[in-house]
């Protein structure tokens, strides 16, 4: 009777192991969250997308592939579109994939702080947009503006003049010998 109740114990706590096995699975909770955010994550990059490429790229990210031999891989591929169709990243320019890099980095962001239950306070971009042509500088001005009402301070790091003619306080750092002096500067 006792090594019965003992067999029972034993069993129960299988049954156990083995749920905890499957969640903890390739297909278990990380697939199932994976499966959520996906869709956050496409919405926030496209909406910033759109403003940074004058409507003209779509971000489109796949975690599962067809094989040829039939059944499904999993994957996390990012597919992006643009007025050439679909293209891989790497045959993107440095500019556009800045700017790619920049929608996917602020969406994945805002997820994260939404998923924390706080909010994005600081937003630091340095460098990076000398990848950028007169109008891809445009663009990106025009998403900042867009997105940064969501931070509380938008830190930007840049030697180029038309891009930091843009924001309204200067913090200018000279190198000297002893150090690095700062000094804040305000401008219309």
């Amino acid at each position: 009777e006792q090594q019965e109740l003992t067999i029972k114990s034993i069993g129960l706590e299988c049954n156990d192991w083995n749920q905890l096995a499957q969640a903890f699975s390739k297909d278990g909770i990380q697939a199932l969250l994976i499966e959520e955010v996906i869709p956050e994550i496409e919405h926030e990059a496209n909406a910033i997308l759109t403003k940074l490429t004058n409507n003209q790229a779509q971000i489109f990210i796949e975690s599962l592939r067809d094989l040829k031999s039939g059944g499904v891989r999993e994957t996390l591929d990012i597919k992006i579109t643009d007025a050439l169709g679909i293209r891989p990243y790497e045959m993107f320019s440095g500019g556009e994939a800045f700017r790619i890099d920049f929608a996917l980095r602020i969406a994945i962001s805002k997820l994260l702080a939404r998923r924390a239950g706080t909010a994005l306070q600081t937003l630091i971009i340095d460098e990076g947009f000398g990848s950028q042509d007169e109008e891809g500088l445009a663009l990106l001005m025009t998403a900042l503006h867009s997105i940064q009402q969501d931070f509380s301070k938008v830190i930007i790091v840049s030697h180029l003049a038309e891009f930091k003619d843009n924001f309204p306080i200067h913090f200018i750092v000279t190198k000297q010998t002893d150090g690095s002096f700062v000094t804040i500067e305000e401008r219309g």
